[in-house]
């Protein structure tokens, strides 16, 4: 026994041991499986894993054996031919157990050659597109199960088959595989192939029929095209295939035609084609032959702006070419409508598969004048120059018209398509409007522009006689006549008419004031100018009436005012007209206080036919008016006179100098509050004791204040009016009262001893004193000094100077010699 063996006996033993003998037999089988060929030998060895059995036996329908003791036994067949045989190799061991194992047997057989049919008949010919079956036919091949069956067209497997039969016998086996030719499958070969795959342990056997070749009849089949290139055969315009061959026959309007014929674009029609074959079919065809474009244009064509055109360029060609117009080398489409934009030369290509051809065209499209182009509105100063420019684009060429308020200082130019409006020294009558016309046969346009002159005041060319008209109330009448200035008549669009506030014309260029009732008469004179337009120019009319009454009054009806307290006076003025131009002066004595004008004036009452409220900047008729001024006064300016004046200011069209009317004067009393004099009567009196004192209250105010003293009870003063006769210390109150205020004012007496008498003793001892002291004084110096007479008149200074004795001392005093 080899040691591999001895090994794994001693593992078999081990794992019965660990399994108590019941898991695993004992027995080897070598080889467990084969593959045997129906007819061949076999043999398969059986030997025993353990020492200990009773012996190793075969079971088997064929060369069986019974229980031998020995540790191998091999089941020998020298021919098995068994198709179902399953031998069994058994053991003893152990207290009479038994255990098996039985070996794989695949017994098989494969023919020598398969075979390949078809339901076709026996020439092998299909029709294409009938269903047909090919079978595949493969004699005594065994095991079934492990067969596979393919069908080949040319080298490409078609089809596979394969078979779950579980019997192990020997069969025929065929496969039927169905089949729809085509006319691509005509001579091609088919075969079958038959696959035997053992598996591992056995060959794989394969066989091939015999190539099977299939003929296909079809068609016939036309394939035509429905065009073709000129001078090519009629013949070529078809494919006609088929199986057999097909005849073709060509007709065209019944007739037979010769297929070799050679067409041009005449022979464009409907052809027949008759192909006989296996069948007979025909074609009809629609023919168009081909052919190189042609293409005729105007060289010149003209045409209206947005007018529908009839350009056209002719073309021949098949197929029918495409025509493209192009534009300075762009690709357009031209239009249904042209416009400028469109004027241009173009060019014109025709193609097709063919072909390309071209031409050129010159397209001139005549259009109304386009809008008017850098005109715009213009503002210069006065006294300067300025330009306006008119431009337009028009086919033809437009011309140019201005329309505008034609003064001496403007001038036009036409240059190059373009017309220029110059302005030299601009003054007033240039503002205005300025059109300029373009127009030409086809159309005209216009534009209007604004031009203002800065610095001038819009002028209304028209003149009017009296331009100012003041008269008074109820004088004579008077005609006023409006006309148009010298550059006006030139301009003007119409005729001039006076026009009256309530919007009636009078048709006429004169005009006749009632002044006793016009009082509300604005005419104004109209006319329409070029460049301007309606322009109007008013009639600067007043009829003025001078006041009825002018007076003054205090607001308040007051005959006497307060000082430092403000009051107003009220200036009353009736029946005047116009109102607004009313001037109020006030004066106080020779003294202009203020000067108001219809700012500062209030209407007094409003009469019912003044609808318009009476106000003053609009109404014209006579009103009664008054003014208002608020003044402050002092002491100083009682008695003072006030008055005040109206004055009717119409301008300088209006009477010179004004007319003024003046009130009545009016005496203003002022009051002021009582003022006590503290100068005679100062807060603290001193008075000696023995000695009475007069206290004087006096006191300034208007009305004259009453005054009155007032003291404590305990004293009896003497009072006599404003005058107290005092002898105590104290306080005494001095009140001034009138009819603006009251005031008081208190004095404090002190009582004090009196020292006078020995006062003026002393004083007088004093005064003897110094006259004896002086007196000797005198007496010396008059002894030791020479004695001169001396004038003082005239007296005149010298140098000379001398010395005084003075108490034994001498002095030197500057001396001056009278002569």
């Amino acid at each position: 026994m080899s040691p591999e063996t001895s090994c794994v006996l001693i593992f078999a033993a081990l794992l019965l041991v660990a399994t108590g003998g019941r898991a695993l037999c004992p027995i080897e089988l070598s080889p467990p499986s084969v593959v045997v060929r129906y007819g061949d030998p076999v043999a398969i060895n059986c030997s025993a894993l353990i020492n200990q059995h009773q012996g190793i036996g075969w079971e088997s329908t064929q060369e069986g054996t019974g229980l031998i003791k020995v540790s191998h036994l091999t089941w020998t067949v020298k021919r098995l031919t068994d198709w179902n045989i399953s031998p069994l190799c058994f053991i003893y061991h152990g207290t009479n157990q038994q255990c098996t194992s039985k070996p794989t047997i695949v017994l098989y057989t494969f023919p020598d050659s398969i075979h390949i049919s078809s339901t076709a008949g026996s020439d092998r010919t299909m029709k294409e597109s009938t269903a047909y079956n090919f079978t595949c036919y493969v004699p005594n091949v065994a095991p079934v199960r492990m067969l596979t069956v393919r069908l080949y067209r040319g080298n490409t497997i078609i089809h596979t088959d394969t078979f779950n039969h579980p019997t192990k016998e020997a069969v025929n086996q065929s496969a039927a595989i169905s089949f729809v030719p085509s006319r691509e499958d005509s001579g091609v070969t088919f075969k079958c192939e038959a696959v035997l795959d053992l598996g591992s342990r056995g060959p794989k056997l394969s066989k091939i029929s015999e190539p099977y070749e299939v003929t296909v009849h079809y068609g016939p089949v036309i394939r035509c095209v429905n065009e073709t290139f000129e001078w090519k055969p009629l013949g070529d315009l078809c494919n006609v295939t088929g199986n057999p061959a097909p005849r073709v026959l060509w007709r065209k309007d019944g007739n037979r035609i010769d297929p070799a014929v050679r067409l041009s674009r005449e022979n464009a029609g409907t052809y027949v084609v008759e192909a006989e074959g296996a069948s007979v079919i025909r074609e009809v065809i629609d023919l168009a032959v081909l052919y190189k474009p042609e293409l005729s244009c105007p060289s010149v064509y003209t045409v209206l702006e947005h007018m529908p055109h009839n350009l056209t360029c002719t073309v021949e060609g098949y197929p029918k070419p495409n025509i493209i117009w192009y534009k300075e080398g762009e690709e357009v489409v031209l239009p249904e409508y042209l416009t400028r934009r469109d004027a241009r030369q173009y060019l014109v290509a025709a193609e097709n598969m063919l072909a390309t051809v071209s031409a050129t065209v010159d397209i001139t499209v005549f259009y109304p004048p386009s809008q008017v182009a850098e005109l715009e509105d213009m503002e210069v100063e006065v006294g300067s120059s300025g330009g306006l420019k008119c431009s337009s684009t028009g086919n033809p060429r437009p011309q140019y018209m201005w329309n505008y308020y034609q003064a001496d200082n403007v001038m036009e130019e036409n240059d190059d398509g373009v017309s220029r409006l110059m302005i030299d020294n601009a003054t007033a009558l240039n503002t205005g409007s300025y059109t300029c016309r373009a127009w030409n046969d086809r159309g005209n346009t216009s534009k209007t522009v604004r031009v203002h002159v800065k610095g001038a005041q819009q002028e209304c060319p028209i003149e009017i006689t009296p331009e100012k008209m003041v008269i008074p109330y109820q004088s004579k009448g008077q005609s006023v006549t409006c006309r148009p200035t010298t550059s006006g008549s030139r301009n003007i669009e119409g005729k001039v008419s006076w026009q009256l506030q309530d919007g009636n014309k009078t048709g006429s260029s004169e005009l006749s004031v009632d002044p006793s009732k016009d009082w509300d008469l604005q005419p104004i004179c109209t006319a329409t100018f070029r460049g301007i337009g309606p322009c109007s120019k008013p009639l600067h009319f007043t009829l003025y009436k001078t006041p009825d009454h002018v007076s003054i009054r205090a607001v308040d009806h007051l005959s006497a005012v307060v000082e430092n307290k403000q009051f107003q006076l009220q200036c009353n003025i009736t029946g005047v007209a116009p109102a607004r131009h009313l001037t109020v002066r006030w004066y106080q004595g020779n003294k202009t206080l203020q000067t108001v004008g219809k700012e500062s004036l209030h209407v007094t009452g409003c009469p019912r036919e003044h609808v318009s409220g009476c106000d003053m900047s609009v109404t014209r008729s006579p009103m009664n008016v008054f003014a208002i001024i608020t003044l402050t006064l002092d002491r100083s300016d009682s008695g003072t006179t006030f008055w005040c004046e109206a004055q009717l200011d119409l301008g300088p069209a209006g009477p010179q100098p004004p007319p003024k009317m003046m009130s009545s004067p009016l005496n203003i009393t002022v009051y002021y509050k009582p003022t006590i004099n503290t100068t005679k009567l100062p807060k603290v009196i001193p008075v000696f004791r023995g000695y009475p004192e007069e206290l004087i209250c006096e006191a300034d105010g208007h009305p004259p204040p009453n005054i009155q003293w007032s003291y404590s009870k305990d004293k009896v003063p003497h009072v006599s009016q404003d005058t107290l006769l005092v002898t105590e210390a104290g306080y005494y109150n001095c009140s001034a009262t009138n009819e603006v205020d009251s005031i008081v004012h208190v004095v404090e007496v002190i009582l004090k001893e009196d020292y006078l008498p020995l006062i003026a003793g002393l004083v007088a001892i004093t005064v003897v004193a110094i006259s004896i002291v002086f007196v000797s004084i005198y007496s010396i110096y008059y002894k030791n000094t020479k004695m001169r007479r001396y004038s003082l008149k005239n007296a005149k200074l010298n140098t000379q100077t001398g010395n005084v004795a003075h108490n034994s001392w001498d002095s030197q005093f500057p001396m001056t010699k009278l002569s």
